[in-house]
């Protein structure tokens, strides 16, 4: 019996020795013995590799044997070395020779080529799309880091209280933001994705750009456009597009010798000086045809580039079968200028445990592209420190040890009770037009007063008035929390007092799920989608004699209740009951007397030329019952999911939206008898190739029963009167009257708008370094009883600012044209 248990305890340790994982670790350098960053290391014929960091130091995790180990980054010529990795760590430096690329390599077919770049490229473009498709799908495990840096900063802006915030150096130097993430990335063909996040580290204040998944990296040159998340709306042509030769001319430079396979090193070259197009060189297999590397540049002074003033793009292909080449790494180093303060960083992506098609389950790319799991984002400094793949820089680790120590300091009592008081004073600059936020040290109770310009107001209706409006919130969980938002309103003209509130409780952020209760009394637009905010309604009625906005009193009380039924799906209900008032104007002040000009009646349908003071009758006192829903379908919907919920994204197809509105006769004295039915499609942002992005909406609609309704009840259109105008919801008109086209038959409107993201005017010196973005749109409507109605327009914008100058039509006469403008403001 001993002699066995002798022999089961030596089995158990071998294999437990077996089992042991040391580190492979060391330093790579060139010939001078500088680092080589960023170099990739890999284990040959196999998946798992890793990648150096800037200072040239690298990592492997081993089980004991003999490896075979790859080193490899353009401009070095490629090192494979075998390691012998026994019971301990082993540390193995290497000095890397820089590669020359060498026409007399070049292969005879290729010599006497007159163009012979061009030739290899025809054969890489040939084959372009077999190498897109040479695999159905995959999975791997993706690390990827961010750093960004200040790299200086004038003296005169950096004061001794920012720089030591910053933890910056005498000469303005640091680094302001880290991120790193471990996912499980899975792929199918031809654009399915899914992706678990099962670690994150952040630290520091994002100033630039972020990437929260793995799959923003996904770099494919075989696609023939090339889009950056975050740096620009526009797509750029790859090198290898199967038009490439329209924008490129390609320069062979040389040849060499790489394991056995000839690899030549060609030069991208723009054909026009400025335009979505790289820069830099590529490198590929002979015989294969296939990408070997990539090392290419965007700039500023070519391509238009946000937050950013160049980019470099480099990525390194391993073999992982025969047949098929796999990123091994990818990166992507930036610089960039903002008033002075120089600021650079680099995203490193480094796949591992490359899984070639594997069978996923049915159902299982369900329109979930990422899951965060519950414990990503508490993930300890060891388990960082023995699962991240790209080792820290003794700067890296010094900046972790001290944000992480703040962020545990602004967790305790005596900071949060410091604190807490600075956090919640109000600056009036912010709080005139942005409003007033303000919470407890715990977060989860918080207040928020609505804006100045929305407080006070004056119109013809009230005069001037107050809208005292707040919001406060409470969060009783992750997944559950309830806000309430009291109002009062008072006209000193008509002396009119209103009170009202909105309750509105959240309980799963996992299918969009809310209750809502209002109740009060209110003045009310007759226009129920909206005109003029309360402070454009004052400056034009005070400045200029245009009450543009009409007012309805409304006494009323509702609940309702949204769902996410299913991915994609999202249903609303509500039923609301409501005492309805007509107005009329009791105020005629102004601050200047525009000639030729005077007020007109609170009754939208009100001739020409009535006076002011008009009463005429628009609708009676009336009691309206009415139910509410809608259905929105999100064709192909896709989502991230948090641990504190699920946050769609938007769809690369139309949304769809049926609506169904009844007037309920009788029921608790309701006057109104209606039923009212429309549908809209629509869709944002559509990628148009490298011309920007074009958006549409359509919506035609019908009462096909209106036996009882008044003018509140019809069907109103986002319309626009006045210089300044809301850009952001593709829907609106630019010169349509308020309530002139509001219907209670069949209508039908259409609008689209197309930018294009600086394509044209990047071309024009000095103007492109503006930054420009030209837009141009139509918006069309036909209703029943008014001749057809359309406008176009062209417009540029930067930012939050826009200029638009468009010309409109009603039937085949011309209506109005002008300019309309945009600055932020609503």
């Amino acid at each position: 019996m001993r002699k066995y248990l002798l022999a089961i305890f030596f089995i158990l340790t071998a294999l437990g020795a077996s089992a042991q994982q040391y580190s492979l670790s060391g330093r790579v350098a060139g010939p001078k013995n500088e680092p080589v960053s960023f170099t990739s290391v890999y284990i040959r014929n196999s998946t798992y590799g890793t990648t150096a960091n800037e200072e040239g130091r690298y990592r492997l995790k081993l089980s004991p044997g003999t490896y075979n180990v790859t080193y490899r980054f353009t401009g070095y010529k490629e090192q494979t070395e075998s390691v012998t990795i026994t019971d301990h760590d082993e540390v193995h430096d290497v000095q890397l020779a820089r590669e020359i690329f060498r026409f007399s390599q070049v292969s005879d077919k290729w010599k006497y080529n007159l163009d012979p770049g061009d030739t290899i490229m025809r054969m890489v473009i040939d084959k372009r799309r077999a190498h897109l498709e040479e695999l159905n799908g995959y999975s791997c495990a993706v690390y990827v880091k961010g750093v960004q840096k200040l790299l200086s900063s004038p003296k005169s802006l950096t004061s001794k209280a920012v720089t030591q915030a910053l933890d910056l150096d005498s000469n303005g130097r640091g680094i302001l933001y880290q991120s790193e993430m471990l996912s499980n990335l899975n792929f199918e063909r031809p654009d399915k994705v899914r992706e678990v996040t099962i670690a994150s580290k952040q630290a520091g204040v994002n100033t630039a750009f972020d990437y929260s998944k793995a799959s923003d990296l996904q770099v494919n040159f075989y696609n023939n456009v090339f889009k950056i998340n975050g740096l620009s709306t526009r797509g750029y042509v790859s090198p290898l597009a199967s038009n490439a030769f329209n924008f490129y001319n390609y320069k062979l430079i040389g040849s060499t010798i790489q394991n056995g396979r000839t690899v030549d090193k060609i030069e991208v070259i723009p054909r026009r000086e400025n335009g979505q197009y790289f820069q830099g060189n590529i490198y590929i297999v002979e015989g294969d045809w296939r990408l070997y590397s990539a090392d290419l540049m965007l700039t500023n002074k070519r391509s238009s580039l946000n937050l950013v003033d160049t980019l470099r793009v480099s990525q390194q292909y391993i073999p992982i079968t025969d047949s098929v080449w796999m990123p091994a790494a990818v990166q992507l180093n930036f610089k960039g200028s903002v008033f002075g303060f120089k600021f650079g960083g680099y995203y490193e992506a480094i796949y591992n445990n490359y899984k070639l098609n594997p069978t996923f389950p049915k159902g299982f790319f369900n329109g979930e592209i990422l899951r965060i799991d519950t414990a990503a984002n508490i993930k300890t400094a060891n388990y960082w420190n023995a699962n991240r793949p790209l080792l820290l820089t003794r700067q890296e680790a010094r900046d972790y040890q001290k944000k992480d120590s703040i962020a545990a300091y602004k967790k305790t009592d005596i900071y949060l009770d410091s604190i807490q008081h600075t956090k919640n004073n109000i600056n009036y600059f912010t709080y005139t037009i942005f409003g007033y936020s303000a919470s407890n040290r715990a977060e989860t109770d918080s207040l928020y007063i609505f804006p100045f310009l929305q407080t006070f107001y004056y119109n013809t209706v009230e005069g001037f008035g107050i809208n005292a409006k707040v919001r406060y919130s409470h969060k009783i969980d992750d997944l559950h929390s309830y806000s309430v938002t009291p109002a009062l309103r008072y006209g000193f003209s008509n002396k009119l007092f209103s009170a009202n509130m909105l309750a509105e409780y959240f309980n799963d952020p996992f299918h969009n799920s809310k209750f809502y209760v209002n109740f009060g009394s209110d003045v009310l637009d007759l226009n129920n989608v909206g005109t003029r905010s309360l402070y454009f309604n004052t400056l034009s009625t005070l400045l200029y004699e245009n009450n543009y906005v009409k007012y309805y009193r409304s006494q009323f009380g509702g609940f309702g209740y949204q769902r996410e039924l299913a991915n994609g799906v999202l249903w609303m209900g509500g039923l609301n009951y409501s005492s309805r008032t007509q107005m009329y104007n009791n105020a005629f002040g102004h601050l200047f007397d525009v000639k030729n000009k005077e007020y007109t009646s609170n009754n939208p349908l009100a001739p020409a030329g009535t006076p002011p003071d008009d009463h005429s009758f628009l609708f009676p006192q009336h009691q309206a019952l009415t139910f509410n829903t809608s259905v929105t379908f999100t064709f192909d919907q896709k989502y991230i999911t948090r641990p504190t919920g699920k946050f769609n994204l938007p769809s690369k197809y139309p949304t769809l939206t049926l609506n169904y509105r009844k007037g309920i006769n009788k029921a608790f004295g309701s006057d109104v008898n209606y039923d009212f039915a429309s549908a809209d499609i629509s869709q944002y942002n559509m990628r148009i190739g490298l011309s920007g992005f074009s958006s549409f909406k359509l919506t035609a609609g019908d009462f096909f029963n209106h036996n009882t309704l008044y003018y509140m009840d019809y069907y109103h259109y986002l319309g626009n009167q006045g210089t300044t105008f809301d850009p952001t919801y593709i829907g609106s008109f630019h010169f349509l009257p308020f309530y002139t086209y509001s219907t209670s038959g069949a209508f039908f409107e259409a609008h689209f708008q197309h930018n294009f993201a600086g394509s044209i005017l990047s071309k024009v010196p000095l103007i492109r370094k503006l930054k420009l973005e030209e837009v141009i749109g139509a918006n069309f409507l036909s209703t029943k009883g008014n001749p057809n109605y359309k406008e176009f327009y062209v417009g540029v914008q930067r930012l939050i600012f826009r200029v638009d100058y468009g010309v409109s039509y009603a039937g085949n006469n011309k209506y109005i044209q002008g300019f309309r403008i945009f600055y932020g403001l609503r």
